[in-house]
C-alpha cells in the first residue's frame, strides 16, 4: 500500500487507477485481488460506520497521514496505515513504555508487572501492553491503579475482546484508558494478527520491559523489535530454574538493561514524563512558511532523526511528521531503520 501511494500520490488515486495501472507497482497478482474486494465488503464498512457512530467522541480511524499520528510509531520500520482508536485518544502523543511477558506467568511475575506498571503510572509514564492473560493483564491494571493511562494494542476488531475473561478489563480501558488496533470492524480472531501487533506495541513506546518470558515467546519479538527501532530494552532476572525466566535471561546477554526497580528504568528514560492531561496545545507553522525549503533545509544531505529534525526547524512533531510523510511519498525523502530520515538524490 505504501508504494502505491508513493506511486499514485493519494488513496482515492489508487481507487480510481486501472488494474494495469496497479499492476506495474504491485504486481498483477496483488493488483487483482485489490479490484476485487472480498463479497462482504459493504456488510464490513456498514459495520465500522455503525461502530463509529456509536460513540463518536471515543472511536476513532486514525490514517498514516493524519497529523495526530504517534510520532514514535511512525518513526518505526513498517507503521500501519490506519489505527483503529477507542478511548482516550490523546494517550498516543504521551510517553509510554511497554511492559509485556508470559501468558502464564509466576505469582512473584504478576507481582512485579503491576507493582513496576503503578510506580511508572506515578511517574507520568503511560504503560502500553497488549491485553493478554497474564503480564499484559497484570501491567494494565496497575497503570489503572495509579490512575495514570494505559494503551491496550489488540490483535482484533474493537468490537470484540480476546481473551473474553478480559472483558471487564477491555471495558474498564476504553473508558480509562485507549483501545487501539490496525485490524478493522470484522476481522476474526486469528493467531497471526498477534506477533504483528507486537510492532506496534513496540513502536509506540520509548523503551520495552519483558518481565517474564519463555524463549519462545512474542515478548522476545517485541523486545527484538524495539532494539531494532532504536528503543531501550529491559528485562526482570529470575531463577534459573525457571522457563519463564530464560527469555529475560537470554535478552540480558544480549544487552537488555537489568531491572530491580523502576529506578533502573526511569535512570534510562528520564524521571519526566508526559502526561496526556497537560499536553500542551501545539504550535503550527506560520502560514508564511514553506515547508520545502524548510524541512528540506534542515535534513541536509546526511541522515538525521525526528528530533534533531524538531531542534533544527522548530515544527511540532504532528506537522513535522506529517510533512515528512507527504516527502516520502513523494519520493523526495527515505525513511532508514533507526528513526532515521534522508533526502533522495538531489531533492
Amino acid at each position: 500500500m505504501r508504494r502505491l501511494l508513493a506511486a499514485l500520490g493519494s488513496p482515492q488515486a489508487v481507487a480510481a487507477a486501472t488494474p494495469a495501472a496497479l499492476a506495474d507497482v504491485i504486481g498483477p497478482a496483488r493488483a487483482q485481488a485489490l479490484n476485487e474486494p472480498p463479497d462482504d465488503h459493504a456488510k464490513r464498512l456498514a459495520a465500522t460506520r455503525a461502530w463509529l457512530d456509536a460513540a463518536p467522541d471515543r472511536r476513532r480511524v486514525l490514517t498514516l497521514a493524519d497529523a495526530d499520528y504517534p510520532p514514535l510509531l511512525l518513526q518505526a520500520a513498517d507503521p500501519p496505515l490506519l489505527l483503529y482508536l477507542e478511548g482516550r485518544h490523546a494517550l498516543l502523543a504521551t510517553s509510554s513504555v511497554a511492559i509485556v511477558g508470559s501468558r502464564k506467568p509466576t505469582p512473584q511475575g504478576l507481582d512485579n508487572a503491576r507493582r513496576l506498571a503503578r510506580q511508572l503510572g506515578e511517574h507520568g509514564w503511560t504503560v502500553v501492553s497488549g491485553l493478554a492473560k497474564g503480564i499484559d493483564g497484570a501491567a494494565h491494571l496497575g497503570a489503572l491503579d495509579a490512575g495514570a493511562g494505559t494503551v491496550a494494542v489488540v490483535g482484533t476488531g474493537l468490537e470484540q475482546v480476546y481473551p473474553l475473561a478480559h472483558r471487564a478489563l477491555a471495558a474498564r480501558i476504553a473508558e480509562d484508558g485507549l483501545l487501539v488496533s490496525e485490524f478493522p470492524i470484522g476481522m476474526p480472531l486469528q493467531p497471526d494478527n498477534f506477533p504483528q501487533r507486537n510492532r506496534i506495541i513496540a513502536g509506540l513506546t520509548r523503551g520495552t520491559l519483558v518481565v517474564e518470558a519463555a524463549l519462545k515467546s512474542g515478548s522476545l519479538i517485541t523486545a527484538r523489535l524495539a532494539a531494532e527501532a532504536g528503543r531501550e530494552v529491559f528485562a526482570i532476572p529470575g531463577s534459573i530454574q525457571s522457563p519463564q525466566a530464560r527469555g529475560c535471561h537470554a535478552l540480558l546477554r544480549d544487552g537488555a538493561k537489568l531491572v530491580e526497580s523502576v529506578d533502573d528504568v526511569l535512570e534510562e528514560l528520564g524521571n519526566e514524563a508526559r502526561p496526556a492531561a497537560h499536553d500542551p496545545a501545539p504550535a503550527q507553522p506560520a502560514a508564511d512558511d514553506t515547508p520545502d525549503d524548510q524541512v528540506l533545509g534542515a535534513l541536509g544531505h546526511d541522515p538525521a532523526t525526528l528530533d534533531a529534525l524538531i531542534a533544527r526547524c522548530g515544527w511540532p512533531a504532528p506537522a513535522l511528521n506529517a510533512r515528512l510523510m507527504e516527502l516520502e511519498l513523494e519520493g523526495r525523502v527515505m525513511r532508514l531503520p533507526g528513526g532515521l530520515f534522508q533526502r533522495r538524490g538531489a531533492a
